[in-house]
């Protein structure tokens, strides 16, 4: 894997652990690349709130706007996924 991209989504995963008030249940390490972010299956338990402030942290640092609810699902299925999305994003820009 390339490095820019193991570095790209460890700031996603610092971000969705401080945006969801996080910091002292998780690390950056905690997270797989893999591992549901939201959902029943998701161990952080993110709700609609840290999914809005996450989303507004991305588009402050990146500019890239996540909007409406299938862009978020798709987006926030996983880091990966929030990878790809915002990769995919910044070079439509």
């Amino acid at each position: 894997m390339h490095t820019d991209l193991i570095e790209f989504k460890k700031e996603l995963k610092r971000i969705v652990i401080v945006e969801s008030d996080n910091e002292d249940d998780f690390s950056v390490e905690d997270i797989r690349d893999e591992q549901t972010l939201i959902g029943d299956d998701s161990s952080l338990c993110l709700d609609s709130l840290d999914v809005l402030q996450i989303s507004m942290a991305l588009k402050k640092k990146y500019g890239v706007r996540i909007e409406g609810v299938k862009d978020g699902r798709l987006a926030f299925a996983s880091i990966n996924a929030l990878a790809h999305y915002m990769q995919q994003a910044m070079k439509d820009e």
